[in-house]
């Protein structure tokens, strides 16, 4: 197994989709995983290129071990996006900060946030916002751990989620 030192964390490009699609997929509600929703390549593809979006990996020999989305824009967000601006409007000031993902592999090695840090190098002093699904309780504990709090909470087709900011 590859130690902390042994990731390479930077800005996603292009030629990484089929790394990132395959392991958000890997994740994906559908296949076990926490993920909400499914990401095909198409779906992956147009998160990479949405205006505004900046995307960090994490890369070891083996391929993409962690990936974290964002974005500054609010144009065409998914439902649950704007949820979670409505259950939180200070959130429109933030950046969007999601979907993310470490591979079983690579969890508990600190990738998160070096991931997280390479993305706040590009955003200064504004804060994330971000939702997680309530009975998350690794994702909810992993992001206490960066430092955020609960702000708000949504339900969205019956689904209890948290609104986190930093």
């Amino acid at each position: 197994m590859p130690t902390p030192d042994n990731y390479l964390v930077r800005q996603a490009t292009t030629h990484d989709l089929a790394g990132i699609t395959a392991l958000l997929q890997e994740n994906a509600a559908g296949n076990g995983g926490t993920l909400n929703g499914d990401f095909p390549a198409e779906k992956v593809a147009g998160m990479l290129n949405h205006p505004g979006a900046i995307v960090a990996v994490a890369q070891c020999a083996a391929g993409i071990a962690g990936v974290l989305f964002s974005t500054s824009s609010f144009r065409q967000g998914p439902e649950v996006v704007n949820a979670m601006l409505r259950a939180w409007p200070p959130g429109k000031q933030c950046w969007i900060y999601g979907p993310a993902c470490i591979s079983t592999r690579a969890r508990g090695q600190g990738l998160l946030l070096r991931l997280y840090d390479e993305l706040r190098s590009h955003y200064g002093n504004k804060a994330p916002v971000l939702f997680i699904q309530a009975d998350n309780r690794r994702s909810i504990q992993a992001h206490e751990r960066l430092g955020m709090t609960q702000v708000a909470q949504f339900y969205i087709n019956n689904v209890h989620f948290l609104v986190y900011s930093h």
